[in-house]
């Protein structure tokens, strides 16, 4: 039996995806509090994920939403890697305010330093393995707002989006800015 790269390659895209997840899971966090979610989106997914990028490029400030959606159609899978807010009790002030309790008392939706760094660390493990098995990928803040628009992450606050593809050419790297 003889197969071609393109017809493994969304098997080959769903593996990575898994150890992306597993990496970003993994991750180091503060105080070892995990409040990541983690999925991936492939088939009717991904394209309705693309679809509202599409349906919010025409909001002001946000006609590269559409580019964005080109990539997440062209993509094989999407990684979504997710943050909920929820104060660690360090009393740090990053977030502006002198407590986590009078965080979560005048502005619950405003984000915990430790979470949000948490969110980037764990992109970071993420597409540090997509580099190592040679897989194209790019980070879509874009990705995560629509996701987060779409409740894709139920809980989250913070939601980022990591597009794959095994193509021929990088789908992600000369994009035309729009």
């Amino acid at each position: 039996m003889i197969e071609m790269q393109n017809e493994t390659s969304l098997e080959t895209l769903r593996q990575v995806a898994a150890l992306m997840m597993n990496a970003a899971r993994t991750a180091p966090k503060a105080r070892g509090t995990d409040h990541l979610e983690i999925a991936m989106l492939t088939g009717e997914d991904r394209l309705r994920l693309a679809d509202r990028l599409q349906e919010m490029s025409v909001e002001p400030g946000r006609g590269f939403f559409a580019r964005d959606a080109g990539n997440v159609r062209q993509a094989g899978v999407v990684v979504l890697i997710g943050s909920r807010y929820e104060p660690l009790g360090l009393n740090c002030g990053w977030c502006g305010f002198p407590t986590c309790e009078a965080k979560v008392g005048q502005a619950p939706e405003a984000p915990c330093a430790f979470n949000t760094h948490d969110l980037g660390i764990a992109v970071g493990s993420a597409v540090s393995v997509a580099a190592d098995l040679r897989t194209d990928c790019r980070v879509l803040y874009s990705g995560g707002v629509a996701a987060l628009d779409m409740n894709l992450l139920p809980g989250c606050r913070a939601v980022l989006a990591i597009p794959l593809s095994a193509t021929g050419k990088n789908p992600f790297f000369d994009r035309k800015p729009l």
